[in-house]
């Protein structure tokens, strides 16, 4: 049976197509550097690669060799590559190159929404996900031990330069290359390490500076308190997720386990992206900076925080009446969420911003299997685009079925 024929047309493969053939792919086009009847092997076309990612994605695929064997064994893959063939070594590398690409996707997948009044940003909910680092535990060094590290690095790469000089044969020199390649790229990720132990250290009270860690396999992960209360290498994703959609309307990745000073961040993104901010912004108490609650509530964003009041240490004094020195802001915050209508607001966020991380963690988003703050946030990007390209498929049907 023709592979056509073996998909419906319903399948999320056909809908990914249709969504890559509208996006504009010009710079990766631009890159392209082979030309049609000169040596070397022919370019993958990009719209492939992306909607292989993207669909892969959908289906809880995160790893690119498994990619790499779904292109020959899965009918969807295999339906997406008409017959190119792929490698996961190109596979892995263009899943975490283009950034700035993914970011105009994501903003390109809700623009066209708000065009079709599918979107308003009116209520907007944020929401912290920690998500396993690929570190172990066992990788995070004192500044002592890192700077004996560092040392061994730098001088295990001048034993192999000089090991690769001293003998010329192609065999030998292609295994030193490899070792030589490997050893610097440890010595880059021990000097990491080391440059960031200032801001770890600063976390630290001043008699426990000395305790700071960082990880020589991954130097911007950090150790955080993760859901089952255990304490592991993460990444904290945030997501500004539209409530009465469930759009992703935002994403950023920090190297802090806390969400607090993350709400300000996010409108301003959302802000920037779509040249308005929400005008009322959702999020769990851990979000509730007052500096944050002062620079939403301004009046050239005017956005409205709706977010529990923390309990105060006394318990006889009230928790929603203003202190003395709170700013109109947050003086008008607590105040409002004492009142039921507040309450009732608030309760959107666990039905959308919780919903949408619960739906990334059930498509594989446990544990990144990159390293480093540029990679991660490109997979978090993957993650976005791909939940609302499936949101924007059901929103249009509800809108058709409703006409």
């Amino acid at each position: 049976m023709p592979l056509e024929d073996l998909l419906t047309p319903d399948h999320h493969a056909r809908t990914v197509w249709r969504f890559v053939q509208g996006l504009d792919l010009t710079s990766l086009l631009n890159v392209i550097r082979a030309v049609e009847g000169r040596p070397g092997r022919p370019a993958t076309d990009p719209q492939i690669l992306v909607a292989l990612w993207l669909f892969a994605t959908i289906e809880g695929v995160g790893s690119a060799r498994a990619l790499d064997w779904l292109c020959s064994n899965h009918h969807g893959f295999r339906w997406i590559c008409g017959g190119v063939s792929v490698n996961h070594h190109t596979l892995s590398d263009f899943r975490v190159e283009h950034v700035a690409l993914l970011d105009d996707m994501l903003t390109h997948s809700v623009a066209v929404l708000m065009e079709q009044d599918l979107v308003d940003l009116n209520r907007v909910a944020e929401d912290g996900m920690r998500v396993r680092a690929s570190a172990g535990a066992a990788s995070f060094r004192r500044r002592p031990t890192l700077e004996q590290c560092l040392e061994e690095a730098q001088q295990q790469v001048q034993r192999l330069r000089a090991e690769l000089e001293a003998d010329p044969a192609e065999a030998n020199r292609r295994q030193y290359q490899a070792q030589q390649r490997a050893a610097r790229e440890r010595e880059e990720r021990v000097r990491q390490a080391l440059e960031r132990m200032p801001e770890l250290e600063a976390k630290k009270k001043a008699d426990d500076k000395e305790k700071a860690r960082a990880s020589t396999t991954d130097p911007e992960a950090t150790v955080m308190k993760m859901a089952d209360g255990g304490f592991r290498p993460a990444y904290n994703v945030e997501f500004g997720t539209d409530t009465a959609t469930q759009v992703i309307v935002g994403v950023d990745v920090c190297t802090s386990g806390s969400d607090l000073g993350q709400m300000a961040p996010m409108v301003g993104q959302i802000q920037e992206r779509f040249g308005q901010a929400p005008r009322e912004m959702l999020a769990d108490g851990g979000f509730a900076k007052h500096e944050d609650i002062d620079a939403v509530s301004a009046p050239e964003v005017g956005c409205t925080v709706y977010a529990p009041v923390p309990q105060p240490k006394d318990p006889n004094n009230d928790r929603y009446a203003p202190h003395p020195k709170d700013s109109p802001a947050v003086a008008g915050w607590r105040q409002r969420m004492a009142t039921p209508e507040a309450k009732a607001i608030y309760r959107d966020r666990a039905a959308t911003a919780e919903c949408v991380n619960a739906m990334a963690r059930n498509r594989g988003l446990r544990q990144f299997l990159v390293r480093g703050l540029a990679k991660v946030k490109a997979i978090a990007l993957w993650y976005a685009v791909a939940h609302n390209l499936l949101r924007a498929v059901s929103l249009r049907a509800g809108l058709a079925a409703r006409a």
